[in-house]
């Protein structure tokens, strides 16, 4: 990670701590954990939602496939500008209330992926609804959506949309962090399981 990187996360909790949502960028405990949750050999599209200083985005980018499609949905300014120099092969939008229309401009109909650290708790219900409707939307069936919080409060929401697979609780961030690994239904009547545990 760059030294300055932590300092431009602050900033950016600072000025606006709803939509950042920590003080520090993920740690690397975090970003390992949620690499290894997708499944690359079927990525060819993926969306990253709430990259902050890209300490998730370099793992992606190592494990992509050729020819891969990565947009990355950032509202802070200076974050966004950052990781723009840093990937200046991804695609780039402020606002994941968008994702939908920004994937359709680029002829992509649908994600094989999406990695989420939007900070809901602080979002309104009606923002929350927005934006989980259109990651359902967006992603492909048996599509995989991997989704890290600071608390359980995502859970029967997210089990009403897709099959949670497993919850991975990741004491070795700060603040320690959960991790729903969650998939798009093909079809009904799978079953959840929880892993709570250290990594």
């Amino acid at each position: 990670m760059k030294t300055f990187e932590p300092l431009l996360f602050l900033q950016g909790f600072l000025k606006n701590p709803k939509r950042v949502g920590s003080v520090l960028p993920s740690s690397k405990f975090l970003a390992h954990k949620i690499v290894q949750s997708v499944r690359w050999d079927e990525i060819r599209t993926i969306a990253e939602l709430g990259p902050g200083t890209g300490a998730i985005t370099r793992l992606i980018r190592a494990q992509l496939p050729k020819s891969a499609t990565v947009f990355l949905f950032e509202r802070d300014p200076k974050m966004r500008s950052n990781l723009k120099k840093t990937y200046p092969e991804f695609m780039f939008h402020s606002n994941a209330s968008y994702l939908l229309k920004r994937i359709d401009q680029e002829h992509v109909h649908q994600l094989d992926s999406i990695i989420c650290g939007l900070p809901f708790f602080n979002y309104s219900r009606e923002m929350r609804h927005n934006i989980l409707s259109q990651i359902h939307t967006a992603l492909r069936p048996g599509g995989t959506l991997v989704l890290y919080q600071y608390s359980l409060h995502m859970k029967k929401r997210l089990a009403e949309l897709f099959e949670i697979e497993k919850i991975q609780f990741v004491p070795f961030s700060f603040p320690p962090v959960f991790v729903y690994v969650c998939r798009k239904r093909q079809d009904e009547g799978h079953s959840e399981t929880i892993e709570l545990g250290k990594i």
